[in-house]
């Protein structure tokens, strides 16, 4: 596996002992952990001989699928198709002709044409007309189908009996392309990440728009204080409901919102705020729809996949990717690439990492943090799935460098796979931030079945801050997995029975919303604080969406009525989301201002279980939380190591949150120079029931 000379005194690998540095823990599994990084480090030699390097691999959707010569007007063609002992381009341009355009076959199994310009000097294949590969099968049968490099596809009109999407050749004229105006924003020094799905994203019962998203939604998120958008459900998907998670064309964007160009402009928008975004990169499975997918695309199960019953999901009912295949992470690294290239993303959140990382998918296993689980050699870990992920990671990091810009990954992991967050070059996997997911589940654990009285300080403290040293987390309160039909969201938990009849400022507060009110935004706030280094939150949970999420299926009569948010409850004044939504607008402001997402981890001086009191500093900040359903405090003394003078600069208990008005913010707290909870000095607050006051230093 390694010289002696590559390892240091202790025989720890020197190209894994920086994790093993970080985490002493992990030397045992040194030889493992080197393993496979090795796997990954073989691929890129292998790619530096044979494409020019990994950037140069993932160039390959520059090669593959249709392309437009600006210059002479040919179009070329190349797919691959191991399996296939011929193949021919149909659609609109040729009326479908099996015979017209054959393509060749090398001996790698690729097929390539070029398409000349007509006589008039127009191209062969008219802009945005349809288009599909013919293959002929080794036993004579023929089968159309979708080119998988292509880069638009659309559904056609109900009235069609067939309702398979349909692949299109995307050449748009040059006073239609969109042509970017605005530069990559630098990386923030802390990411605040508003999740949404741009169908959703309007209070009409319809399918939104990209152009509308842009006009309406992006000012939304700069308001609300957030500088990361991340995009969900954006690779084509047959199914609309499935929200975004079953890819059948993985190069084009879903044609349900719009164009292209549209979403370029979108993006461009959003630099141009200041807002970098995020595309929700579904790399974990692939649609099992035969007709507008992938699956059985050269005839056989294992064209980019496992073949049998390896490369089957049971319970996502899609078909899993062969990692370990070359053809395979040309796809896949190149589908990265494009989206950096073309639509200028500045970053992918990985769905369903978990599924990657193990054999068995994670289903029905419950990870308890053993080491052994993940590391050991016997252990279920999926190794080439591990070096894909650290080479999708390179790709970025490679990007990133040569672009002089900031590329951002995020794993959505629930395993807690250790290394997954530490770079490369330290024997980790690579990625910038994993999701806190557990966090999510411990407030709809404690909503659900627990009393408020009954609440335990230090549980929530420690599942806020049970994250790997050295990992960066993402942490939130919901995302669209708590707003999705089956679920609820925190602000149904707590008033569902009145959010339609008492969110009204004409109506007296009743204790259901006042409590609703009072604990959306400390469970926000505590999470903001305490949760993680980054933070995310899903579109209208901000302001206390009062639906869940359900999209137009056979169960619903296909309705639309509950697939999409309702921004116009927060521009009613006589309506009280607007409260949340102004809270929401001052905790991330106040943390642009001050500073302490991305700083190190909080220290938590109290977690009172009687008085059910929470205190801990950040980057000099004093934050104080009362969960006490009913208990106010005068002079509540907490410890702190500043000294000084402290103001409150974020009162969850403001009334222009829907508070009480309360606390006078006008009010200067002095230090007192005594051994309090285990601080250098303390201070004295009042601190009424159902709030969180944070405090600076203002001298």
């Amino acid at each position: 596996m390694s010289n002696d000379k590559d390892k240091d005194e202790g025989g720890i690998p020197l190209s894994v002992k920086g994790a093993t540095d970080i985490d002493p823990w992990l030397e045992p599994f040194a030889q493992e952990l080197l393993r496979r990084r090795t796997i990954a480090d073989n691929w890129i030699k292998k790619f530096d001989e044979t494409e020019g390097g990994l950037l140069k691999l993932a160039d390959s959707y520059k090669e593959y699928g249709l392309h437009a010569n600006q210059n002479d007007h040919s179009i070329s063609y190349k797919e691959y198709a191991p399996n296939a002992i011929g193949a021919s381009l149909i659609g609109d341009f040729n009326d479908w002709n099996h015979d017209s355009h054959k393509m060749q076959r090398d001996a790698f199994g690729n097929f390539t044409i070029i398409l000349p310009p007509r006589e008039n000097g127009d191209f062969a294949i008219p802009h945005d007309s349809r288009v599909k590969i013919l293959l002929t099968l080794p036993d004579g049968s023929k089968v159309a189908r979708l080119p998988p490099w292509i880069r638009r596809s659309t559904q056609p009109p109900k009235e069609y009996k067939n309702p398979t999407f349909e692949s299109r050749f995307w050449n748009p004229s040059k006073e239609e392309i969109y042509h970017f105006k605005n530069a990559r924003p630098l990386l923030p020094t802390s990411l605040k990440i508003y999740e949404a799905h741009v169908g959703i994203s309007t209070p009409e019962p319809k399918v939104g728009t990209y152009k509308e998203f842009t006009k309406n939604i992006l000012p939304k998120i700069k308001e609300l204080g957030y500088n990361t958008l991340q995009l969900m459900s954006i690779m084509e998907h047959a199914y609309y409901a499935s929200f975004g998670y079953q890819i059948t064309s993985f190069f084009a964007i879903s044609s349900r919102f719009g164009t292209p160009e549209e979403l370029k402009e979108l993006i461009d928008t959003a630099h141009g705020l200041g807002i970098r975004v995020l595309l929700d990169i579904v790399h974990s499975h692939a649609s099992k729809n035969v007709e507008d997918g992938l699956n059985m695309f050269d005839g056989t199960d294992y064209y980019l996949f496992h073949g049998g019953s390896k490369g089957v999901h049971d319970q996502w009912d899609s078909r899993l990717f062969n990692y370990g295949n070359y053809e395979t992470l040309r796809f896949l690294l190149s589908n990265l690439k494009f989206y950096l290239d073309e639509y200028n993303f500045d970053g992918f959140r990985f769905d369903g990492v978990t599924s990657m990382l193990y054999l068995h998918h994670g289903v029905g296993e419950g990870f308890s943090g053993n080491y052994n689980e993940y590391l050991n050699e016997f252990s279920k870990v999926d190794r080439e799935a591990v070096a894909y992920l650290m080479l999708a990671c390179d790709l970025c990091t490679e990007f990133a460098k040569l672009q002089k810009t900031s590329i951002t990954t995020i794993a959505e992991d629930v395993s807690g796979y250790p290394t997954l967050c530490l770079p490369r070059s330290s024997g980790g996997v690579g990625f910038d931030y994993r999701l806190s997911m557990s966090i999510p589940d411990m407030w709809i654990k404690l909503l659900k079945h627990s009393k408020d009285e009954d609440w335990n300080m230090g549980d929530i403290v420690h599942t806020l801050t049970n994250r790997r040293y050295g990992e960066k987390c993402v942490a939130y309160a919901e995302s669209h997995d708590q707003a999705l039909v089956g679920d609820k969201t925190l602000a149904f938990w707590l008033m569902d029975k009145e959010m339609y009849t008492n969110m009204s400022t004409l109506t007296p507060l009743t204790p259901c919303v006042d409590r609703g009110l009072a604990l959306h935004k400390m469970i926000r706030l505590i999470t903001h604080s305490l949760g993680g280094e980054a933070y995310l939150n899903f579109e209208g949970n901000e302001f206390g969406h009062p639906e869940w999420l359900d999209f137009p299926r056979i169960g619903n009569n296909d309705s639309y009525h509950y697939a999409r948010r309702q921004f116009n409850l927060i521009e009613d004044d006589l309506l009280r989301y607007k409260f949340l939504f102004y809270f929401d607008c001052a905790m991330n402001n106040t943390e642009a201002n001050y500073g302490w997402l991305n700083y190190p981890q909080a220290y938590v001086s109290l977690k009172h279980e009687v008085d059910k009191v929470i205190v801990y500093e950040r980057n000099n900040l004093l934050f104080i939380f009362n969960f006490h359903p009913t208990n106010s405090f005068t002079d509540y003394r907490v410890g702190l190591n500043g000294t000084g003078k402290f103001k409150v600069i974020l009162s969850t208990d403001d009334e222009k949150f829907g508070g009480h008005g309360r606390i006078d913010k006008a009010v200067e707290h002095f230090t007192t120079p005594y051994n309090w909870n285990n601080r250098n000095n303390f201070l004295q607050v009042y601190l009424p029931t159902r709030t969180a006051l944070v405090l600076a230093k203002i001298d």
